[in-house]
């Protein structure tokens, strides 16, 4: 008798050994078809698969995010299958599910997009003969036997452990794979092929060029539809098109990963830091700023040498080795060593917006979101162990402001000890549990991704969702014991001695390039009025009203609104078309009735037309939108 206990507590007894598909059939046979595999004692395994003893069970369903990552993993083994009856040198590497889809790496003869119809109607072959998945235990010399033609699976066999080893078969094609995967290939009812690049056997610039072919599946076709309506607007909004398109900034050959920032967005980007600052302040902050080029000593004391060097530069000044540095922290122990501090004076909050380098190979710069040169809103916390609660949830509350600021939510990560790391037990231990309990104390769920910390210390990850849903890892927490012991920082306590202080790194734009690149994307280009670099333009409909309307700009001007006038001697709609195209959120029209009456006629990005303004109320309401940081662009309903 096999007794199968449910998620919900519920139990089930069967008399015989069941498969998944007969535990599920056994709750209806509607459940059984949205089934796709299931967890057995926490393991993910095939419906096919025998339960032999007492177990929990849950079951992955249509419905559930792993559903989908298996649905995927079945669907790069069936385009591998299709490649290789359709070319046949095609040698195989490996096919992992990635974020949004899935690829396969293959050893093959050049291919475009342009290949992709061929390869599709070979899928839907494959798809609709609904051919089972079936695993397959082997050992390692029966796996290296059985694949003997075929060198990267090979290798990558010759690379495990001894003992079995699974593959799985669909009719003609078997590959390596720990599985599960769906029952068959007419699970997959919409998949497209998406992207071709290259890509290097195992990342090295020394073997093999491969062909990299992605793609993405999904059980139903109105799913991927809106899959591919959502990348349709993710690429109007693209941060790189639209910056180059409101004149934000630009990249150069002679400057690889390093952005250029224009005029209009350095207006953005002060705007964005003036906010920063204001916010820090009101939290107590003070501003520090450290040099960019340090000596290798200091990296060497900071421990970054040994774990961080090969994303560093250096470079050498009268016979002494330096590093520009890839973060601010070292600097920041410098400077509080400078003094004594007494336990009176804690918690220290400097922030600091540094400018950083940090090497990055060119394949994956990409636009403001991956580059080599960066500013980063630092701050460092300096405290005593009993402050570590309250100054953790204090940065959560500035986070919850500055995002809510910019329409932006956000999820929280803990990330604990990673393999590479420095620090004692002890320190480790302290440290996350401190981050946990301010975690509690916020109240908001939260994830724990095991091993994924820092190298000196525990942190919180936030992950910022913009308005296409997508999930952006931007400001972090982390809480570190053991640069201030490398740096023998210490404060006095109340009992008169020296002990040393527990520290906070943390960021909430993180990098600021990214952060521009992210809200340029977010706003899609439309910056709400407070953020705009131009805010207002003003378009007198004949010469004879442009003085009239560069006094009205004057008046805005020095009310602080940041506003300009179009002299140009065109047509009123294509000046209002082209003030459109580059998402001025005020457009201002002016005639004789304006001029007369002391009015303007207002034009909002949202197509809304208000006429007989006065300029007085006008200015009024936009430098409220301004104070307030609305992200309304209807300000005047």
């Amino acid at each position: 008798m096999i007794s199968i206990t449910f998620p919900d507590g519920n139990k089930k007894s069967f008399e015989h050994f069941p498969t998944g598909f007969d535990v599920a059939k056994s709750i209806s046979d509607g459940f059984a078809r949205e089934c796709v595999a299931m967890e057995v004692e926490g393991k993910a395994v095939d419906l096919s698969s025998e339960i032999k003893n007492d177990a929990e069970v849950r079951f992955i369903t249509t419905r559930d995010e792993e559903g989908l990552h298996i649905l995927r993993h079945s669907a790069a083994h069936v385009m591998a299958q299709a490649v290789s009856h359709l070319y046949e040198n095609a040698e195989l590497t490996i096919g992992p599910v990635v974020e949004d889809g899935f690829y396969y790496d293959i050893d093959m003869e050049p291919v475009s997009e342009d290949d992709f119809p061929k390869i599709e109607k070979e899928i839907q072959k494959i798809i609709k003969a609904r051919i089972p998945f079936k695993r397959k235990m082997v050992s390692k010399s029966e796996a290296l036997s059985f694949f003997k033609h075929e060198k990267y699976k090979q290798e990558l066999i010759s690379e495990l452990e001894d003992g079995t080893i699974s593959l799985y078969e669909q009719g003609d094609f078997t590959d390596l794979c720990r599985g599960p995967h769906v029952p068959h290939t007419g699970y997959i009812k919409a998949i497209k092929l998406m992207k071709v690049s290259g890509a290097y056997w195992r990342a090295d610039p020394d073997r093999e060029q491969l062909q990299r072919i992605y793609g993405t599946a999904f059980f139903s076709r109105k799913a991927l539809d809106e899959h591919l309506a959502f990348i349709e607007e993710a690429k109007k909004r693209n941060h790189r098109k639209l910056g180059a398109a409101l004149d934000l900034f630009s990249f150069y050959d002679e400057a690889a990963g390093m952005p250029f920032f224009h005029p209009r967005g350095m207006i953005v980007w002060n705007t964005l830091l003036d906010y920063w600052r204001e916010e820090h302040r009101a939290a107590g902050y003070v501003e520090t700023k450290t040099p960019i080029m340090l000596e290798r000593k200091l990296w060497e004391r900071s421990g970054h040498w040994d774990v961080y060097h090969e994303n560093m530069y250096f470079t050498q000044v009268d016979d002494t080795e330096y590093a520009i540095k890839p973060m601010n922290c070292p600097g920041g122990m410098l400077l509080f060593g400078r003094k004594p501090w007494s336990y009176k004076e804690l918690p220290i909050r400097a922030g600091e917006i540094g400018l950083v380098h940090r090497h990055e190979l060119s394949g994956v710069l990409n636009g403001l979101f991956r580059v080599r040169a960066f500013h980063q809103d630092d701050a460092h916390i300096f405290m005593t162990p009993d402050q570590i609660q309250s100054e953790i949830f204090g940065v959560l509350k500035l986070i919850e402001r500055i995002y809510g600021t910019f329409g932006l939510g956000f999820h929280l990560e803990l990330s604990t000890r990673p393999e590479k790391s420095i620090g004692g037990d002890e320190q480790w231990e302290t440290a996350t549990k401190g981050l946990q309990s301010a975690l509690d104390q916020y109240g908001v769920d939260y994830k724990i991704n095991e091993g994924d910390g820092a190298f000196y210390g525990p942190k919180i990850d936030v992950h910022i969702k913009d308005a296409l849903g997508r999930t952006w890892q931007c400001g972090t927490i982390q809480l570190d014991m053991s640069l201030p012991e490398r740096f023998d920082l210490h404060y006095i306590g109340a009992d008169n001695e020296k002990h040393q202080p527990v520290m906070i790194h943390r960021v909430i734009y993180g990098s600021i390039e990214r952060f521009f690149g992210i809200l340029v994307e977010h706003y899609a280009g439309k910056f709400p009025v407070w953020l705009a670099p131009v805010q207002a333009i003003l378009l007198p409909i004949n010469d004879d009203l442009i003085p009239y309307a560069e006094n009205v700009c004057a008046e805005m001007a020095g009310a602080g609104i940041r506003a300009e006038v179009d002299k140009r001697t065109e047509s009123l709609n294509k000046k209002i078309r082209e003030a459109r195209l580059v998402n001025i959120p005020l457009i201002l029209t002016i005639g004789a009735r304006e001029q007369e009456a002391g009015t303007v006629s207002v034009r909002t990005l949202d197509d809304q037309v208000r006429h007989g303004v006065p300029n007085a109320s006008f200015i009024e309401r936009v430098l409220t939108a301004i104070q307030t940081r609305t992200p309304d662009l209807s300000i005047f309903e």
